[in-house]
C-alpha cells in the first residue's frame, strides 16, 4: 500500500467514527435518524403493559388465531407504533405495549372483545362484529359505463346471515349505519334484501376508502372469546436512571478494553480499539435502522458480540506475534496472521450464529431479541475484524510505521504446559462442582425452597401497583420500601419496578391471600400514608414462562444440534463436535450449580445469561480445535498425540485468557455500575465467562485426545 493511500485510510478511519459518533449521539434530520435515544426498547427497559389472552374455545383453528391476533394488532396500535401482539402455544395471545403508564384504561379497552354494530335508522342493533366473518376491500369496473367502481365485501357466518336476512327485508331503501366504537363509518343503502351469506357495500370513491372500511370492519369484531389470563403494568426493570448506569458501565468498559488491547499489542492494539469505536456505532446504528426491540436479553447478546469481536481481534495479533517471532518481516506477518487466523474466526462466528438462528426460529419473547441482537453483533464484528482493522493497520503501515517493535513485544517461547497429565484432576473437579449442584437443589426442593431461587415470572404469585405520590430512586426502593413489604408478605424475594412517568411502583411477591393483602396495606399506609385507593392488585401466571423456558430449552437443544454437525463437518471427525457439546454442557450445568448455591433470583434474565454462555464456551473452544487441525497436518511422525494437544492449548492459551479477561472486563463493569436487576444478571455471567476459559482450556482438549486415543482405530 502507497503512503498517499495509507493517509487516506487513516483519515477514513477519523471520519467514520466521527460520523457514527454525531449520528447516534444527536441523529439526523428532524426525526433525529439514527439516535441512540431513538432505540426501541423493551417492556424490561422502557416499562408498560403487558397482557395475555386465552381463547375460551378448547381448540381454535390457525385461521381463528390469526384474524383475532391481526384486530388485536391493530387495536393496540393506537397505543404504540411499537406495541406487540403475538401467539403463544396453541390458544394464547399475548400483547406487549412498551412506553405507556395508563394501564387500567388500556387494559379495559382490550378486554372488550368488540365495538362494531349495524344499526338501522330508528337505532336497532341487527348486527355484531361477531356476526362477520370478515371484510375486504374490491375493485373492479362498470359493466355498462366501464367506469372503476370500489365495493366492500362482508363475508356473514350462519348467524349472521339469518339477521342480516330479516334486517334487509324490512328495510329496503333505507340506510343501515355502521358504527365502530361509538362513531358511524358508513351508511349504505339497502337496496334490495339480501338473502345469501355474502353482502357487498358499494358508492367508495376509491380502493383505498374501501379498503380503510373493510380494516375497520375487520378490526371491530374479534373471531375468538378471550379470557383475560394475566395482566400487569410492567415497570422499567432498569428505568432511566439504571440505563444511565448502564451506558456508564459500558463506557468504561470498552475504554478499559481498548486500553488493554493497547498495552498488549501495541499498534495493532490501536487499530483494534478504533475498529471496536466503529463495531460499537454500526451496532447502534443497525439497531435503529432494523428497527430491533433493545431488551435486556438483548443487552446480553451485544455483550457476547463484543467479546466475540476483541476475540477475533486476539486470534489474529497473536498469530502475527508468532509469525514475527518466526523471523518474518511485519508486512508478511500481518498478511499471513490474518490469512490464518481467517478459519478459527469463521468456525468461531459461524457456529455461534448457527445457534443465533435457531433461537430466532424457535425461540420467544426475550429469547428473540437476544438473537437478534446476537446476529447482528457477530455479522458486524466479523466485518469490523476482517475489514476495518485490517484496513487501519495496514494504513499505519503504509504511512511508514514499520518498525517490528511497534507490533508485537519479544516474547520467550513458552515451554508446553502439561495439561493431559491434570486431565484426571480436572474431570474430577468439574464432576464434583456439578454434582454439588445438584446436591444443593435436591436440598432445597426437599425442604420445598424450589430447586431454584425462581422469580415470579416462573412461579406465579400477585403483582401490586401503589401509587407513592413521591417519585422514590431506586436506590431508596430498596433501602426502604422493600423491607417494609417483605416483613407484611412474609416474603424474602420481592422484586420492585418503577413505572416509567408516574410515582407508580409495581411490587411483586408470593400469592398473597386476603390476610396478607390487608397487612401490606395497612403497612405502606403507616410507613408512606398510602391509601387503599393507590394500590391494585393483580395475579401473576406461570404458566406462559414454562412454556417460554420450553421453547428456550428446545431451541437451545436444536441449536446444540446444529453446531454439533458443523463441527462434525468442518473438522472432518465427530469427537471434535462431541467433545465441543460435552464442554458446553459442563458450562451450563457448572453455572447452573453456582445459580443453586447463591440462590440468585431465576428468572427471564437466566435464560439470556445461559444462552450467552453457550455462545462464548463454544467459540473458545473452536480456537483451540483450530489449532489442534492445523497442527495435526504438519504434525512429526514420532510425535507423541498428547504432547501436541498440550503444545496447541499452550500456544493458544495467551488467546484465552485475554479474550476471557476483556469480555470479563465488560461485564464487571456492568456489576459494578449497574442496579439489583443488572447485578443479578452479570454475576453468574462472570462466572460462565470464567468458567467457559478453564473448560476450554482444560476440559475440551482432554475430552478430544481421550475419545481420540481410545475410540480410534488401530492401524
Amino acid at each position: 500500500m502507497k503512503k498517499s493511500r495509507g493517509i487516506a485510510g487513516l483519515i477514513v478511519t477519523v471520519l467514520i467514527i466521527g460520523l457514527l459518533v454525531y449520528t447516534t449521539a444527536i441523529g439526523w434530520g428532524r426525526s433525529q435518524s439514527g439516535a441512540m435515544e431513538n432505540i426501541k426498547l423493551g417492556l424490561d427497559l422502557a416499562g408498560g403493559v403487558s397482557i395475555t389472552y386465552q381463547a375460551k374455545e378448547e381448540n381454535p383453528s390457525p385461521e381463528e388465531m390469526r384474524d383475532t391476533i391481526y384486530k388485536l394488532q391493530k387495536r393496540v396500535e393506537a397505543y404504540s407504533t411499537e406495541a406487540n401482539v403475538y401467539q403463544e402455544g396453541d390458544n394464547r395471545i399475548s400483547i406487549s405495549i412498551p412506553g405507556v403508564s395508563d394501564a387500567n384504561e388500556i387494559l379495559e379497552e382490550l378486554g372488550q372483545p368488540g365495538s362494531l354494530e349495524f344499526q338501522t335508522a330508528d337505532g336497532e342493533t341487527v348486527l355484531t362484529g361477531s356476526d362477520i366473518k370478515t371484510a375486504k376491500a374490491m375493485s373492479g369496473q362498470n359493466q355498462t359505463t366501464g367506469a372503476n367502481e370500489y365495493t366492500v365485501e362482508l363475508q356473514l357466518n350462519e348467524q349472521g346471515k339469518e339477521k342480516f336476512t330479516e334486517a334487509t327485508e324490512k328495510n329496503v331503501g333505507k340506510e343501515i349505519s355502521i358504527i365502530y366504537d361509538g362513531e358511524v363509518i358508513s351508511s349504505p343503502t339497502v337496496n334490495e334484501a339480501i338473502t345469501v351469506d355474502t353482502a357487498y357495500i358499494d358508492g367508495m370513491a376509491s380502493y383505498e376508502e374501501a379498503e380503510e372500511l373493510a380494516s375497520a370492519i375487520r378490526i371491530g369484531g374479534l373471531s375468538l372469546e378471550l379470557e383475560e389470563l394475566n395482566s400487569q403494568v410492567q415497570g422499567a426493570q432498569l428505568g432511566g436512571e439504571a440505563i444511565s448506569t448502564s451506558l456508564l458501565a459500558g463506557a468504561v468498559g470498552l475504554a478499559a478494553v481498548i486500553l488493554f488491547m493497547i498495552a498488549v499489542y501495541l499498534l495493532p492494539g490501536l487499530a483494534a480499539g478504533l475498529a471496536l469505536l466503529i463495531y460499537t456505532g454500526l451496532v447502534l446504528v443497525l439497531l435503529n435502522a432494523f428497527d430491533i426491540t433493545l431488551s435486556l436479553p438483548g443487552i446480553a447478546g451485544i455483550i457476547l458480540s463484543i467479546g466475540m469481536a476483541v476475540d477475533a481481534n486476539v486470534i489474529i495479533f497473536a498469530r502475527v506475534r508468532e509469525e514475527i517471532a518466526s523471523g518474518k518481516s511485519v508486512q508478511n506477518a500481518l498478511k499471513s496472521g490474518f490469512h490464518k487466523a481467517l478459519s478459527a474466526i469463521i468456525d468461531g462466528n459461524v457456529t455461534t450464529l448457527i445457534a443465533a438462528a435457531v433461537l430466532w426460529f424457535r425461540g420467544s419473547g426475550t429469547v428473540k431479541g437476544f438473537a437478534q441482537t446476537l446476529a447482528l453483533g457477530i455479522v458486524v464484528s466479523m466485518f469490523t475484524a476482517l475489514v476495518i482493522t485490517r484496513m487501519i493497520i495496514n494504513s499505519f503501515y503504509a504511512v511508514g510505521i514499520r518498525n517490528e517493535k511497534f507490533y508485537a513485544k519479544k516474547m520467550k517461547e513458552r515451554k508446553p504446559v502439561d495439561f493431559l497429565g491434570k486431565r484426571k484432576i480436572c474431570f474430577a473437579v468439574s464432576l464434583l462442582v456439578i454434582l454439588a449442584g445438584f446436591a444443593v437443589m435436591g436440598y432445597h426442593h426437599v425442604k420445598e425452597n424450589g430447586m431454584l431461587a425462581y422469580s415470579l415470572e416462573f412461579r406465579g404469585g400477585t403483582s401490586t401497583t401503589v401509587d407513592f405520590q413521591k417519585d422514590y430512586s431506586i436506590s431508596q426502593i430498596e433501602s426502604r420500601i422493600v423491607p417494609v413489604v417483605e416483613k407484611a408478605s412474609g416474603d424474602s424475594e420481592v422484586q420492585t419496578q418503577k413505572v416509567k412517568g408516574s410515582t407508580e411502583i409495581v411490587i411483586r411477591t408470593k400469592a398473597l391471600d386476603l390476610d396478607q393483602r390487608e397487612a401490606l396495606n395497612q403497612a405502606l399506609a403507616d410507613e408512606f400514608q398510602v391509601s387503599d385507593s393507590d394500590i391494585t392488585y393483580s395475579s401473576i401466571s406461570s404458566t406462559i414462562s414454562a412454556e417460554m423456558r420450553q421453547d428456550a430449552v428446545v431451541a437451545v437443544i436444536i441449536s446444540t444440534v446444529c453446531m454439533l454437525l458443523y463441527i462434525w463437518f468442518r473438522f472432518k471427525d465427530i469427537r471434535f463436535a462431541t467433545s465441543a457439546v460435552t464442554a458446553l454442557i459442563h458450562d451450563v450445568l457448572v453455572v447452573l450449580a453456582f445459580y443453586a448455591v447463591s440462590r440468585i433470583t431465576v428468572g427471564s434474565t437466566f435464560i439470556a445469561c445461559m444462552l450467552t454462555i453457550v455462545g462464548y464456551s463454544i467459540n473458545a473452544t473452536i480456537v483451540i480445535f483450530d489449532r489442534i487441525r492445523e497442527e495435526l497436518k504438519a504434525r512429526r511422525k514420532k510425535e507423541p498425540l498428547a504432547e501436541l494437544v498440550n503444545r496447541c492449548i499452550t500456544m493458544t492459551l495467551t488467546r484465552s485468557i485475554y479474550t476471557s479477561l476483556t469480555t470479563f472486563i465488560m461485564v464487571f463493569a456492568l456489576f459494578v455500575f449497574g442496579v439489583t436487576s443488572v447485578r443479578e444478571f452479570a454475576l453468574p455471567l462472570m462466572v460462565g465467562i470464567v468458567c467457559g476459559a478453564y473448560s476450554s482450556v482444560c476440559i475440551t482438549g482432554a475430552l478430544w485426545y481421550v475419545m481420540k486415543t481410545r475410540t480410534g482405530k488401530k492401524k
